[in-house]
């Protein structure tokens, strides 16, 4: 059996993969774990479980409720919040423990388990894997006034995240906005939070029904919200997934800008306000040589990690970085946050806007994209990708070809026998062409 947590929490079918005896069984589990730490030994441990709008978040979030209060934690529930709201109210309402019910931009049937730590941190992998490690575990229940309590909070939650990001934030000067809310845990208070910064907010895909989340909208489907930007005459869009921990947007003309041109323009900015910390950005090594290159020419320097805001968010804090994300739209500020927050960046994305004059177009053209493919080569041994020398030499001799405008990333799958094969070139052609011939070497010399 696998490693039940992934790269961000438990996720798969709901009421299959993600049951609610699951669920219950996490939450009894992740108490236990919390309350062994030396840190909270002789007070009662309190936690804060939100979650987005799929249905089967109902159960779930009563369930790993349940589970946490049968370990003798005192549960509120919050309701519907994006996923960053509860990092940000574990971190401010003195809780042990935050969790989210989500699968973020995965389609409505699955749904998610995560966990926040003291502080609104994503656990660590050793702490996970002790949470892990204690299911089905015999344990000693609590009984009596030890059992913990379970209370439910949604305004004051909903009315203090929205006040956080308002005040993390300059005043937008009117700009027309459009956003696309998919649906999800971002409906209510994404569009609220642009109007109090003084927005004039054009709202798209916000009336959850508990089936729609993420359904043909959202930042994975952003042909809507970019209709919509152009015929509201909005100065841009903006569009969230499921649990609003990412964004993307689209300019006046509806062109996309992706996760490394909001990092990039937001870079410049900061590295002209002096609030970019050491002039550096974290980045992940998928993002666009592109942005890579235009840093370069900015003065700002650049550190790569592996895929994953997490693994943004640990370089982040060990080298006191003050901006990273990924090219899909994570995109922390670490300033204001303590994980990915979409609503946060389309809020910083139009106090960019309004304090430059400029439109989003323009400021995005910055932070040029090179031409990017990307080749999914199936039924491959993913693991002896870095140990085949004859592919290596490949590679290699790839990227000669390819020089100072291009680059090639073999990247095996975390769970799946397969390798992504990335390539960037100066030309589209060029990219395709290259991609499709390590593509070829990857199953000729991988195959099962």
């Amino acid at each position: 059996m696998g490693r039940l947590f992934g790269t961000d929490g438990v996720r798969g079918l709901a009421n299959r993969e993600v049951s609610a005896e699951l669920a219950l069984n996490l939450g009894a589990a992740a108490a236990r774990v919390v309350a062994s730490r030396g840190d909270v030994t002789g007070r009662r441990l309190r936690a804060v479980v939100g979650r987005d709008t799929r249905a089967s978040g109902e159960l779930l979030s009563s369930a790993v409720g349940a589970g946490l209060a049968s370990a003798g934690v005192d549960v509120t529930h919050v309701g519907v919040l994006p996923t960053p709201a509860i990092a940000h109210l574990t971190a401010s309402s003195d809780v042990d423990l935050g969790v989210v019910i989500s699968a973020s931009h995965n389609p409505m049937p699955d749904n998610g388990i995560k966990f926040f730590a003291r502080g609104g941190f994503k656990l660590e992998d050793a702490l996970e894997d002790a949470i892990e490690e204690r299911l089905g575990a015999e344990w000693e229940r609590p009984v009596g006034s030890d059992v913990g309590r379970i209370t439910t909070e949604t305004h004051a939650a909903d009315r203090a995240y929205v006040d956080h990001l308002v005040s993390s934030t300059d005043h937008l000067g009117g700009l027309r906005i459009a956003v696309d809310c998919a649906n999800g845990a971002a409906s209510e208070v994404g569009p609220l939070a642009l109007r109090e910064a003084g927005a004039d907010v054009v709202v798209i895909n916000a009336s959850p029904d508990g089936r729609n989340i993420n359904d043909a909208c959202g930042s994975t489907y952003p042909e809507q919200l970019q209709a919509v930007t152009v015929a509201s005459e909005a100065a841009f869009g903006v569009a969230y997934d499921g649990d609003a921990d990412r964004c993307l947007a689209v300019d006046h003309t509806g062109r996309i800008v992706d996760g490394d041109q909001i990092m990039g323009l937001l870079a410049m900015g900061m590295k002209d306000a002096g609030t970019l910390t050491h002039d550096t950005l974290v980045v992940t090594v998928m993002s666009n040589l592109g942005l890579l290159l235009a840093m370069q020419e900015q003065g700002v320097r650049t550190v790569q990690t592996k895929v994953g805001d997490r693994y943004v968010l640990e370089a982040m804090r060990s080298g006191g970085y003050a901006l990273g994300g990924e090219q899909s739209g994570h995109i922390i500020s670490s300033s204001h946050a303590t994980t990915g927050d979409g609503v946060l960046t389309s809020l910083m994305l139009g106090a960019r806007v309004a304090a430059t004059g400029r439109s989003l177009a323009d400021l995005a053209a910055l932070v040029p994209r090179l031409p990017q493919v990307l080749v999914n080569v199936t039924n491959v041994d993913r693991g002896r990708v870095a140990e085949d020398e004859a592919l290596q030499d490949h590679v290699r001799r790839a990227e000669g070809e390819l020089g100072e405008t291009g680059r090639v990333l073999l990247r095996p799958s975390g769970t799946e026998p397969l390798v992504r094969v990335m390539v960037e070139a100066a030309t589209q052609d060029h990219a395709e062409a290259v991609a499709r011939r390590l593509a070829g070497v990857v199953e000729d010399r991988l195959a099962l």
